[in-house]
């Protein structure tokens, strides 16, 4: 074989396995949507993050998270607040079932403002429609925002709905429902635990029993038309890892039970 050929040969050969590998590697900063209850620590999180690019993070409902996505939204990862969303998201076809992975839990609180008289609220119907009195009940939208769902389960579990219902101001994330009581707009609003604990204007005045709503979990999966794909991964492997624990940790997160 004549040199040039041999030389033609091995420099083909050396740009089909160098190639692959710097595909793949992690260059492209990945686009992160998350649930807004995530915000607090998922930005601690990112910012401590030296596997690769640093996330870029946008925030919102889940649900309108998803839609976002099926509009061709360029998201790389999804981070949802409930199974549900991640199953609607599955289903048609928006994600990568593969990398799919339950991350974190929470609970679900009653909050008032911090100044608010009310200090440990039992959850029945007379001290409840008391508390609540000509106010408003702040929480997510029940159809579309996942702590919606789970207080309107929650609510009907412990028969307070009706007591509820006429009276809601419902909010297209559960953050929104926060502000809401921060701001003494509504005497009463239930969050996830972790919202109330990130906010100094509000305090926790009940919890309501983990049997009385479906398991509350944060599943986290690749897009399926992701583009900064080897960057995502490495961000998703991140977030399920122990380094990143402590900054969910910290703001009232729970293992996925």
């Amino acid at each position: 074989m004549k040199r040039p050929l041999r030389l033609l040969l091995l420099l083909a050969f050396c740009a089909a396995a160098a190639g692959p590998a710097r595909a793949q590697a992690p260059t492209q900063a990945p686009l992160v949507f998350a649930a807004a209850s995530l915000k607090s620590a998922l930005d601690e999180a990112a910012a401590a993050y030296a596997g690769g690019p640093a996330p870029r993070l946008s925030y919102g409902g889940s649900l309108a998270l998803v839609r976002q996505i099926a509009q061709g939204a360029p998201a790389d990862l999804l981070c949802a607040a409930d199974a549900e969303t991640m199953d609607a998201a599955q289903a048609q076809g928006l994600i990568a079932p593969d990398s799919r992975a339950d991350l974190f839990g929470n609970a679900l609180v009653l909050a008032a403002p911090v100044d608010s008289p009310l200090s440990d609220l039992p959850l029945a119907a007379a001290p409840f429609a008391q508390a609540l009195g000509a106010g408003r009940l702040a929480l997510g939208h029940v159809e579309s925002v996942p702590a919606g769902r789970y207080a309107r389960e929650a609510l009907r579990a412990l028969g307070l709905w009706e007591i509820a219902r006429p009276r809601l101001a419902m909010s297209e994330n559960v953050r929104a429902a926060l502000v809401f009581v921060a701001r003494g707009e509504a005497p009463l609003g239930i969050v996830y635990a972790t919202d109330a604990a990130s906010e100094p204007r509000v305090k926790i005045v009940a919890r309501f029993p983990a049997s009385s709503h479906a398991r509350i979990v944060y599943p986290c999966a690749l897009t399926a038309q992701a583009r900064a794909r080897a960057s995502a991964q490495a961000f998703l492997d991140y977030l399920a890892s122990e380094a990143a624990w402590p900054a969910f940790a910290r703001q009232g997160f729970s293992r996925p039970r």
